[in-house]
């Protein structure tokens, strides 16, 4: 009876995430994702430009979370670049401008007050077509003379607020 008790009370403190902090190679970005991410570095076109875009990302129940960021150029238009990764996300995802449920600025400490540095709430489609929730930000922040874009979002059919504030919080330069 005991070990019962012990295991019902153990079980019940387990968290649903298993948030752990990741960093980015060659940048003092870091975050928090709710469980072990996979890797990827691609060089990628980011608002005309060719970027070396690294990618954490991880499934977390039914939640598809990622955050990503690439060093950009110096003398680069980090508004542009930024404008432009919403758009072609927004499409990626099949979201209707009506249907876009928030969408307002988005400055954290530490981060460049850009009017681009948004965070949108929308509802779209999954490749299948299925509807997928999405919550999303994109900023930017200086290392040096250079500025490092990132983005960051969590796709599933509802979004818990609790996961997406508690990622979006903690991207840190």
């Amino acid at each position: 009876m005991a070990t019962l008790a012990l295991t019902l009370i153990l079980s019940a403190c387990s968290p649903a995430q298993n948030w752990r902090d990741i960093a980015f190679e060659g940048s003092a970005l870091r975050a928090q994702l709710p469980c072990k991410p996979d890797r990827t570095t691609r060089t990628v076109p980011l608002g005309g430009l060719s970027v070396d875009l690294q990618v954490a990302g991880c499934e977390s129940g039914t939640a598809m979370v990622a955050v990503m960021t690439a060093a950009l150029p110096v003398g680069s238009d980090a508004v542009a670049v930024l404008s432009g990764w919403q758009k072609a996300t927004l499409d990626n995802a099949r979201v209707k401008p009506a249907l876009t449920t928030e969408n307002h600025v988005w400055h954290r400490p530490g981060h460049l007050p850009l009017a681009s540095s948004q965070r949108v709430q929308a509802m779209g489609l999954k490749n299948n077509g299925e509807p997928v929730a999405m919550d999303a930000v994109w900023g930017a922040v200086s290392e040096g003379e250079r500025l490092r874009v990132v983005h960051a979002v969590v796709y599933d059919r509802k979004i818990q607020p609790e996961m997406a504030n508690t990622l979006f919080e903690s991207i840190k330069p």
